[in-house]
């Protein structure tokens, strides 16, 4: 039998290349060149993961997410991952010496844990 499989996953953003720079190198994939602020485009890195769509749309986030990345910090060094992250843009929302919850630069939460 067949089954499907997760191609992408979009994001609803109201910068779609600000969103899409952030993941792309927070993740190690590539942004695609035709990328705007309207639309754009991250390749799965070489983990296989699906890819990263982002589109510009007008409403702002209004409530909490109800899907978020857990990223696995390399060599189990949260903080480090975390410091890398805040200098790529991202927020610390909650901080923890296994797991801290972050923002992206658009208020998107995710989890790095170790």
């Amino acid at each position: 039998m067949t089954v499907a499989w997760v191609k992408s996953l979009t994001f609803d953003c109201a910068d779609a290349l600000v969103v899409a720079r952030f993941w792309a190198a927070a993740l190690g994939g590539e942004l695609d060149a035709t990328g705007t602020s309207a639309k754009a485009f991250v390749e799965a890195p070489g983990w296989g993961g699906p890819n990263l769509w982002f589109q510009r749309v007008p409403e702002p986030k209004t409530a909490k997410n109800r899907l978020h990345f857990d990223l696995r910090a390399p060599g189990g060094d949260v903080q480090a991952e975390v410091a890398r992250l805040e200098r790529l843009g991202a927020t610390v929302v909650t901080p923890g010496p296994d797991l801290t919850v972050m923002e992206d630069p658009e208020g998107n939460v995710f989890c790095v844990e170790d």
